[in-house]
C-alpha cells in the first residue's frame, strides 16, 4: 500500500506568513460600507423591545439558552470574499442566571482587567481616549498552528437604554502585528502591511433582561487576507473557523466571568 506523504502543516503556514499581504482601499471601503448598514440595523433593532436580540427570535431558541446552551451562527454566510481580502461577520447568544445590565455593562467597560476575563486571548489591556470616545488598547494573543500576537487599540460606545437593557460598541481603529513579541527585538509592523491575520475588528454587544437573568449577544465582524493561491486547501478551514471559534471563546468567557462576578458579590453580602 503506497504511504501518504505527511507534510506538516506549519511548513504551509510559515509559507503563508512569507507572502505579506496589504490592506487596500477597495477592502477598506467595503468593510466601512458593511459596518454601516449593520449599525443601521442595530439602531432599528434596538429601537423595539421585541426585536433588541437578533439571536432570541423564537421560543426554541430561548428555551435552549435558558437551560445553558450557547447559539453560535453565521451572518450572511459567516465567511466571504471582498476583493483579495475576506470578510467574516458571526453572531453569539447565552443567558446567565442572576446578573443584571449594569453588571454586564460594568464588566464590558473595564478595560484595564480584560486579561482577567479573556485569557490566555487576551494578554494585557488598558483604557485610554480615542478619538475623543472611550477607548482601550488591548494585546491580543491568536493561536491556531501558529501564533499571532496583535496590538489593537478600539473606541468604544456603550450605555443603557432602560427597560432592562443595553448596549456595548467596540470598533477598531489601529491593529498591528508584533513581531518577536516579549523580547527586546519586539516591533510593530507597518498597519494593513503585515501577514493580513486581522485588520479590522468590530464587536456589538447587546443584552437584555429576563426573569432571572439576562440574555447577552454579541455579533462580531473582521477583516483579514485572502488566502495565498495554493494554500487554500490548509489555510480555508482554519480562516473559516477561527472568527467563529474566538467569538465562541469571548462569549463563554464574559458568562463565566458574570457568573464569578456574582458569586464573588453574594459571599461578599454574606459575610459583612
Amino acid at each position: 500500500m503506497r504511504r501518504k506523504l505527511q507534510v506538516p502543516a506549519a511548513f504551509f503556514l510559515a509559507a503563508l506568513c512569507g507572502q505579506a499581504a496589504r490592506l487596500s482601499p477597495p477592502a477598506e471601503q467595503a468593510f466601512a460600507g458593511y459596518i454601516a448598514s449593520l449599525e443601521a440595523r442595530l439602531a432599528v433593532q434596538h429601537a423595539a423591545p421585541d426585536t433588541y436580540l437578533a439571536a432570541v427570535t423564537t421560543p426554541e431558541v430561548e428555551r435552549q439558552l435558558l437551560l445553558g446552551g450557547v447559539r453560535i451562527e453565521p451572518v450572511n454566510g459567516g465567511t466571504w470574499q471582498v476583493g483579495s481580502s475576506l470578510m467574516h461577520h458571526w453572531r453569539a447568544a447565552a443567558f446567565v442566571p442572576g446578573v443584571n445590565p449594569e453588571e454586564m455593562l460594568a464588566l464590558l467597560c473595564d478595560s484595564n482587567h480584560l486579561s482577567r476575563y479573556y485569557a490566555p486571548q487576551v494578554m494585557s489591556s488598558r483604557a485610554l481616549a480615542v478619538n475623543g470616545k472611550t477607548g482601550s488598547l488591548i494585546r491580543f494573543k491568536k493561536q491556531k498552528v501558529v501564533t499571532v500576537v496583535l496590538d489593537a487599540e478600539f473606541e468604544g460606545e456603550n450605555g443603557l437604554t432602560g427597560e432592562g437593557r443595553g448596549f456595548s460598541i467596540s470598533r477598531s481603529t489601529h491593529i498591528w502585528q508584533v513581531d518577536d513579541a516579549g523580547t527586546p527585538r519586539e516591533h510593530r509592523r507597518p498597519e494593513g502591511d503585515d501577514d493580513g491575520f486581522l485588520w479590522h475588528l468590530n464587536s456589538y454587544w447587546s443584552f437584555a433582561e429576563t426573569l432571572g437573568g439576562l440574555f447577552i449577544e454579541c455579533e462580531a465582524v473582521s477583516l483579514t487576507r485572502d488566502v495565498p493561491l495554493g494554500l487554500g486547501w490548509l489555510i480555508n478551514p482554519i480562516i473559516q473557523s477561527l472568527p467563529r471559534e474566538s467569538l465562541e471563546f469571548t462569549l463563554k468567557a464574559t458568562k463565566n466571568a458574570l457568573l464569578a462576578n456574582a458569586r464573588k458579590e453574594a459571599q461578599d453580602d454574606r459575610s459583612n
